[in-house]
């Protein structure tokens, strides 16, 4: 009998990549919702894509095994409303809210795992006083300003000196509502307490500066038991918060990893969160040989698909699947056909500008050539502003991803040089 599993956000390569995992003969993805609805935009009218969704689930006239999905905001945040709807097998909304609202998430962490949190406070981005009452809760320069809910690392500053929290408080007052509003939609379906209720979607979080060598812990709960199961290197450019690249298997020392994976496992149980995959991001600060939890995602990350696939032999997307369908995920290891792979991102440092050429299929056909098994995708088009690309760090723009593999890494690294050879954008119109 065929299972259907409803993806949020499927595209062509997505759907590509899900028949080649394991034990899927007897399944049928469909779309809901497209990736231009829930990807591709700055504006999320999530009360509208519930609706658009819910009508295609109530017209269909199979089963309803499964709904999935693996990309973060608004995704993440719609996956369990329509879930409990359909009776299908995901976390709850509270214990999703526990990691994807960041002030919650830092309380709960507080009750845990507390040496591996940073100091940290909730402010008002619209109060005119709030850099004096961040202060008051003994936060000093340097210190870092993020939404209590974004996307990547939209609207998110380093902050040295008084004029650069004015910087970013006028950033954030302009742009925040394009995210705090639906999110704000969220938690009012939500169970909260009563101190949680109190710091809305618009809010922000301050944080002590926390650094060190970044990287990304893959996992998975199932029926109560949480599963690391693979971590990826963040690696930024030099002296920037922008990343360079994503590289798999992490070269961190196998103590830390192992340490990594058990405050995984104590704060994912205490969370409650089940049923569902996750990523947590950390920093190893190697001098002080510490270990910081920066923030929970309730999602696989969609950019080490390609990565896993590439060393493990099928892309994580398996853990999605398999726990949307109720079965304990089977993610093989060491089954592909490359040792390291990586996701590098071509970028480019300017405030903003007008993009002036972009490589022509035919040209990213060729420089994908140059290595086997290379994957290129462009996100920019001739004319285009760099401040219309969405989901951007505060720093650059990625104008293009490159997902590669190899036998080492520095086989990897010099692979990559030899397709960004071919590859030529051009620029005016700079704002430095």
């Amino acid at each position: 009998m065929t299972r259907n599993v409803f993806v949020i956000g499927l595209n062509s390569m997505n759907a590509d990549r899900l028949k080649r995992l394991r034990g899927m003969d007897d399944v049928e993805f469909h779309q809901l919702l497209t990736s231009t609805q829930v990807s591709d935009t700055q504006e999320f009218d999530i009360p509208a894509m519930l609706q658009e969704a819910e009508d295609k689930l109530d017209a269909f006239e199979g089963s309803i095994d499964a709904i999935v999905g693996y990309i973060d905001f608004p995704v993440s945040t719609m996956l369990p409303l329509l879930c409990q709807k359909y009776g299908t097998r995901n976390s709850s909304l509270e214990s999703m809210l526990k990691c994807e609202h960041k002030y919650w998430s830092r309380k709960v962490m507080a009750e845990v795992i507390p040496d591996h949190i940073p100091k940290f406070t909730a402010f008002d981005p619209f109060d005119d006083n709030a850099l004096s009452k961040i202060g008051e809760a003994d936060l000093r320069f340097p210190s870092f300003v993020k939404p209590i809910k974004s996307s990547g690392s939209r609207l998110g500053f380093r902050i040295d000196n008084p004029e650069d929290f004015q910087y970013a408080t006028e950033k954030l007052r302009a742009e925040i509502g394009q995210i705090s509003e639906p999110f704000n939609f969220v938690l009012e379906q939500a169970d909260l307490p009563d101190d949680i209720k109190a710091v809305e979607g618009h809010y922000c979080m301050a944080e002590q500066m926390i650094g060190g060598r970044q990287c990304t812990v893959e996992g998975y709960v199932y029926d109560g038991e949480v599963v690391p199961y693979g971590t990826v290197d963040s690696i930024r450019y030099p002296q920037v918060l922008s990343f360079f690249y994503y590289l798999y298997p992490s070269s961190l020392p196998e103590p830390v990893r192992a340490k990594m994976y058990e405050i995984t496992r104590t704060i994912m149980d205490h969370i409650g969160y089940d049923n569902a995959g996750f990523n947590i991001e950390y920093y190893w600060d190697e001098i002080q040989d510490k270990i910081w939890l920066l923030e929970i995602n309730t999602r696989i990350a969609q950019s080490h698909c390609d990565l896993f696939e590439m060393v493990d032999g099928v892309s994580h997307q398996q853990v999605t699947i398999d726990l949307g369908l109720g079965r304990s995920p089977d993610m093989p290891k060491g089954e592909g056909p490359e040792e390291v792979a990586a996701e590098f991102f071509y970028r480019v440092f300017f405030n903003d500008a007008t993009v002036a050429r972009v490589p022509s299929r035919a040209e990213i056909e060729v420089a994908a050539e140059q290595v086997e098994g290379t994957r290129i995708s462009s996100y920019v088009a001739k004319g285009m502003k760099l401040s219309e690309l969405p989901e951007q760090d505060a720093y650059s723009y990625a104008v293009a991803s490159v997902w590669m593999g190899a036998q080492k890494t520095s086989k990897l690294l010099w692979n990559y040089e030899q397709v960004m050879k071919k590859l030529n954008y051009e620029f005016t119109d700079i704002v430095d």
